[in-house]
């Protein structure tokens, strides 16, 4: 099922933090754009259901 990495695969992992930031930066920009659709989907909703209320 698993096997052996060689010498050829194997993967060195090392912390950098300028890179760390630089990441940053990319997890709020897409924090911030899944906030603007859900923001776009919750007015779209609120607007259908005022234009479309019964009006007994």
């Amino acid at each position: 099922m698993f096997r052996l990495l060689s010498e050829q695969q194997k993967i060195d992992l090392f912390f950098e933090p300028g890179n760390f930031i630089e990441g940053l930066k990319y997890l709020g920009l897409g924090m911030l754009g899944i906030f603007i659709v859900v923001a776009i989907i919750a007015g779209v909703t609120i607007l259908l259901v005022n234009v479309f209320k019964d009006k007994k």
